[in-house]
């Protein structure tokens, strides 16, 4: 059962699904300088809500350490934060004013859709 899609049509009446842009992380290569450059798979679509942190969220990545701009989306799919075994990043998502987050944590991942923490990243 799809709790996300039942909660969402209630939830969107005052937070409406928007479409979201995700690029899965591939990976990184390694430049001639040593440096490492993340790649990322093409972009897909996907429905979602960003939401505000609630308090006991905050408390959980405070408890990690994690700061800047965060937010939490719940998204009909599938996405993967830090993956060391793989050597993958986290995935990142567009919004459609075209500010792009990364994924910090996946914090509840079902076989329709998931909840994750994203950082606001600076675009560079």
């Amino acid at each position: 059962m799809n709790l996300h899609g039942i909660a969402a049509g209630v939830i969107s009446a005052i937070n409406p699904l928007i479409t979201l842009s995700i690029q899965v992380s591939t990976g990184s290569t390694t430049s001639a300088d040593g440096t490492r450059v993340p790649s990322y798979a093409s972009p897909v679509s996907a429905q979602g809500q960003v939401q505000p942190l609630s308090t006991g969220d905050i408390r959980h990545l405070d408890a990690l350490n994690i700061q800047g701009v965060m937010r939490r989306i719940y998204i009909n799919g599938q996405v993967s934060g830090l993956i060391r075994p793989d050597h993958k990043g986290g995935d990142l998502i567009t919004t459609p004013d075209g500010r792009i987050w990364l994924t910090t944590e996946v914090v509840e991942a079902w076989p329709d859709w998931c909840s994750f923490y994203a950082t606001l990243q600076d675009g560079a």
